[in-house]
């Protein structure tokens, strides 16, 4: 039987004169976007560029929402009031939403970036706070969250649509969040292992945690991340062996039809 699966990626990730990542390539291998939208990284025109290419490519797309952190990537942790955290995503949903009407693109989704998404995994309050400015902006939206974390319960208990995320090079810990980027072996850059753990969790529904224990992950979408060096061969290697076991790569939305 023809299993479905979600391919992202986060795109769009420069800034002004500054590129990271191979956008155009990774666009012709992923099914979704998530584009920075300013905040974390991404401008105006980076922004215009992705959804244009994203139409080009029949990509689907959403808002990557991060900290306001252009100097640390919108990988350091932020304590702020969950009232401003709100509007500040609410913002960024906007900003796509205004490029994605020069592709003539709708804004399908939206994932929180980095120390914002950690945060919303483990703070009720943080995750909520996303949630509602989804709610508020455009309650259509789907929102992608780490699985069996505190961003999923928000989207339960808010009635937002959802799609449980599990990540292709990202190390785990035995309590489901991701390993922490300071610790050796937290990015996987073999796309044998990315592979292998991709696969564990389409069929198997787990993954392998760094203390050695299995992790109940259920995924609707899997992610590879665009800003590093291994990027496009890992997430061509993923793609490739995802549909040598049988799986049809779609959109988010199509995977909720």
């Amino acid at each position: 039987m023809t299993m479905k699966i979600n391919l992202n990626a986060d795109i769009a990730e420069g800034f002004g004169a500054y590129d990271i990542g191979n956008d155009a390539e990774l666009m012709t291998i992923i099914r979704s976007a998530n584009v920075a939208c300013g905040f974390h990284a991404g401008d105006a025109n980076s922004m215009h560029r992705l959804v244009t290419l994203a139409k080009t490519e029949a990509v689907s797309i959403g808002v990557h929402s991060g900290f306001n952190d252009l100097w640390g990537f919108g990988r350091r942790k932020i304590d702020m009031d969950p009232k401003d955290l709100e509007l500040m995503v609410a913002y960024q949903i906007g900003a796509l939403k205004a490029m994605a009407r020069y592709a003539g693109l709708a804004v399908t989704h939206l994932k929180p970036h980095g120390a914002l998404n950690n945060m919303a995994a483990v703070r009720e309050d943080y995750a909520l706070a996303i949630g509602r400015a989804i709610q508020v902006v455009d309650a259509e939206l789907i929102y992608v969250a780490l699985t069996g974390s505190e961003m999923e319960k928000a989207a339960r208990k808010l009635g937002l649509k959802l799609a449980r995320e599990g990540f292709a090079d990202r190390q785990y810990e035995q309590d489901g969040n991701l390993t922490p980027r300071s610790i050796p072996g937290s990015v996987y850059e073999d796309p044998a292992v990315a592979l292998a753990q991709c696969l564990a969790m389409v069929r198997d529904g787990h993954v392998v945690s760094r203390q050695g224990s299995r992790v109940a992950v259920a995924a609707e979408t899997i992610c590879v991340h665009g800003d590093e060096p291994t990027a496009v061969a890992l997430a061509r290697h993923v793609r490739q062996g995802l549909e040598a076991a049988g799986c049809r790569i779609v959109t988010i939305p199509e995977m909720l039809n």
